[in-house]
């Protein structure tokens, strides 16, 4: 054990079966703080090549009650590095030519990715207006830090959609480690 790993098949009590005690001063690390939240329903309306905050209005999973459902925001309870992922669905009655998922570490961005559709035929112009992004990655929160997804489309309509549903537009994280 001079590496510091110990390797092992089973671990039992003295007696060979039974519960093992864990002594004091010991810490195991699970993975929680956690939160996933989505959209219960379509978010319509939203200006063509505007970034906008999606209303995640309700939660599948959140721990410690740090989703806040009517600001649309985690604020962080525990530090650590947390793993978190977002994804956007985003509808138009026009041609997508762009879209963008953002997600927000005190209102700037630290995880984004974007779906860019450039020249035929990679512009949809057969009446499939609905795309998406999604992004994650490890971040460091600290106590009180916030997270919030927001999305963006460039359309060749006026306006365009984020489509409901926890498959559809959501953003979760879990804390992976101190």
């Amino acid at each position: 054990m001079a590496d510091g790993t110990l390797k092992v098949g089973t671990i039992t009590n003295s007696a060979g079966s039974g519960n093992i005690t864990i002594g004091s001063g010991v810490t195991l690390q699970s993975n929680v703080p956690a939160f996933q939240a989505y959209l219960s329903s379509n978010q319509s309306g939203l200006t063509d090549s505007a970034t906008v905050l999606a209303q995640l209005n309700t939660t599948a999973l959140d721990t410690d009650n740090a989703f806040d459902t009517s600001t649309y925001t985690f604020t962080c309870p525990v530090a650590g590095k947390y793993f978190v992922y977002a994804k956007t669905s985003l509808v138009s009655s026009g041609t997508a030519r762009e879209t963008k998922t953002y997600v927000y570490k005190n209102d700037s961005t630290i995880l984004s990715n974007i779906m860019e559709f450039i020249g035929s035929p990679l512009v949809i112009n057969d009446g499939a207006t609905w795309s998406g992004a999604q992004t994650s990655g490890i971040v460091d929160l600290a106590v009180n830090d916030t997270l919030k997804l927001y999305g963006r489309m460039n359309t060749n309509s006026t306006t365009w959609s984020f489509v409901s549903g926890i498959t559809e537009t959501t953003l979760g994280a879990y804390r992976i480690g101190v």
